[in-house]
């Protein structure tokens, strides 16, 4: 197996290469800088979340401030940045939240590992902006119908991903076939995909911090927020 991923990842950015010049010759060249819009959409979207709403969740469910938050996991965010995998962050996630934010240990050892695997709002919300994307580019005029649904194949996609680079890309079919969009399209984001990839990294295990810390809180056993 790990052969057969050696070869396969030897012989995709051929693959890639092919795909954006078939889309680039169909579109012309000035379908490459829609992926600014693209890019920016995503990143604005990932920074509304992370800080706005889990701030916000921390703040009201956990009585932490959201400013002793972020700071109690900027390796987290950090670590999550540079390797794009939740499961590679998982051992310091739980280090920084029973430290960092007083997390008892038997809290963490069962919310961070289930959300590594299952919460991955980051990745929900970037698949469900990549598909409206590759829509718009085709043509495909999306019904509020079919809009309830990418954010439900969205959602359930993201819980099936796993915590590993680059899988997001391929649960992302999933949502396009449940709109009848066409998957090639997928070769017009993967030159920016691998920086937010990283981004959305980020946001999946700042959730999972923050789901820890309110479920600490609401168990009554969460240090920091009870002495607040």
């Amino acid at each position: 197996m790990i052969k057969m991923v050696d070869i396969i990842m030897y012989v995709a950015p051929f693959g890639v290469f092919a795909l954006i010049a078939a889309t680039v010759s169909e579109f012309g060249f000035d379908i490459l800088q829609t992926l600014i819009w693209y890019a920016a959409t995503v990143i604005i979207g990932l920074l509304f979340h992370q800080f706005f709403v889990l701030g916000t969740l921390v703040k009201v469910f956990s009585g932490i401030s959201p400013l002793k938050f972020f700071r109690g996991i900027r390796e987290v965010m950090l670590i999550a940045f540079s390797s794009s995998s939740s499961a590679a962050t998982l051992p310091v996630n739980m280090e920084c939240c029973e430290k960092n934010l007083g997390i008892p240990k038997h809290i963490t050892s069962f919310v961070l590992p289930l959300g590594a695997t299952i919460n991955m709002d980051g990745t929900a919300m970037y698949q469900a902006v990549a598909t409206v994307f590759i829509a718009q580019v085709y043509g495909i005029e999306l019904h509020i119908s079919q809009q309830l649904i990418i954010l439900l194949m969205a959602l359930l996609a993201s819980v099936g991903t796993a915590p590993v680079p680059g899988v997001g890309i391929i649960m992302l079919i999933i949502v396009l076939r449940s709109v009848n969009v066409p998957e090639e399209g997928i070769a017009l984001i993967l030159g920016v995909d691998r920086f937010l990839d990283m981004c959305r990294t980020v946001v999946n295990v700042s959730g999972d911090s923050a789901v820890a810390a309110i479920i600490a809180k609401s168990e009554g056993v969460l240090k920091i927020g009870n002495n607040k």
